[in-house]
Formats: C-alpha cells, sequence, structure tokens
C-alpha cells in the first residue's frame, strides 16, 4: 500500500507546480488503482515508470490524449489524417498506433478498437492497455523487466519500451520523481 497522502503532496510540488486539476487526480488515481489490484507485488520502479511515461505522453493531464493534440483541433486532425496508418494513430496514455496494435488490444480486452478506435481514449482501458504493452512488451517487444529488474536499473533505456530513445532523458527524469514518490510505503 502507498503513503497516498506523501505521494500526492511529493508529486503536486516536485512535478506539477505546487496543484493538481481533478482530471489528473482521476487520472494519477485510474493508474495507482490498477496496479495495486493488478500489480503490487511487481518492481514499484515499472509504476514509476510508467507514471512518467503517462506524464509525458499526455502533457501532464493523465488523461487519454490523440496524436497530435498539441497542434489544436483543426491542425491535429490534418495530421492525423497524412499518417500512413491513419486511422489507427496514436491515442490513450501511451499512444496506441497501427492497426496490428488495435487489433491486438481488441482481442485481448474484449473491445472492438479497429472499428472503434476511440474507444483507447477511454482511461480505464487506456491504462490497461498501457500496463499490458509495457509489462508484457507488445509494444516494441522490449518490456519494463529488461530495464529494471533486481540491481539493474536502466531509467533512459526503458523507453525502446514505447518509442525508440525519443525524449528518454526527461521521461527517466520524470519516473525518478515519481519513484520518490512511491517508494516509501504505509
Amino acid at each position: 500500500m502507498f503513503n497516498e497522502k506523501f505521494f500526492y503532496e511529493t508529486v503536486r510540488a516536485r512535478l506539477f507546480e505546487g496543484k493538481l486539476s481533478a482530471p489528473q487526480v482521476d487520472g494519477l488515481n485510474a493508474i495507482l488503482g490498477y496496479w495495486q489490484t493488478n500489480y503490487k507485488s511487481c518492481d514499484l520502479r515499472w509504476l514509476a515508470y510508467a507514471l512518467g511515461t503517462a506524464h509525458l505522453e499526455t502533457n501532464r493531464t493523465f488523461q487519454g490524449v490523440e496524436e497530435g493534440y498539441y497542434l489544436g483541433t483543426a491542425s491535429a486532425k490534418r495530421h492525423q489524417k497524412s499518417l500512413r496508418y491513419y486511422p489507427y494513430y496514436g491515442r490513450g496514455l501511451v499512444q496506441l498506433t497501427h492497426k496490428y496494435n488495435y487489433e491486438k488490444m481488441s482481442k485481448i480486452f474484449g473491445v472492438n478498437l479497429v472499428a472503434n478506435p476511440e474507444l483507447a481514449l477511454n482511461l480505464d482501458l487506456s491504462v490497461k492497455i498501457m500496463f499490458y504493452g509495457m509489462i508484457g512488451g507488445s509494444f516494441t517487444g522490449k518490456k519494463l523487466s529488461d530495464y529494471f529488474s533486481g540491481k539493474k536499473e536502466d531509467w533512459r533505456g526503458a523507453r525502446k519500451i514505447i518509442n525508440g530513445t525519443d525524449k528518454s532523458e526527461i521521461i527517466a527524469d520524470i519516473a525518478k520523481k515519481y519513484y520518490s514518490a512511491i517508494s516509501i510505503i504505509v
């Protein structure tokens, strides 16, 4: 069990300039709750890295987002339509992309993401997809245990689970801050 009070005080101060919105808290609670229910005996560095990834990929909203959301609605739609994998562009906490990934997650979670790709934006489903892909290695073949296991600790290399080395140092720094907030147990 986490020390929830310590967690929120720490992340609010170190990662959110002193304040969290209700949707941010909802997203963090969804991630923490799913972890506690399904993975609480796993390495806490895995959770910290997942939080760091979602933090960056959603621009700290902790809500499912669409690829290109930061461009504004009209520009994002143009961007999405230009992608070779349209309409299976990035959605969710970790940007699920490509039809084969939508098909894979549809089978795993019993939701037709191929016919309804926007369902990947659903917070609960997005959390499940994030953990399934990061722990099982279904996104790139790399998984959290490849980077965090026993004494092995590669905060920068773990970015290969999602997206090569893009922003690996930034995510590593963010994830370490989450780790400092969750490593205190009640």
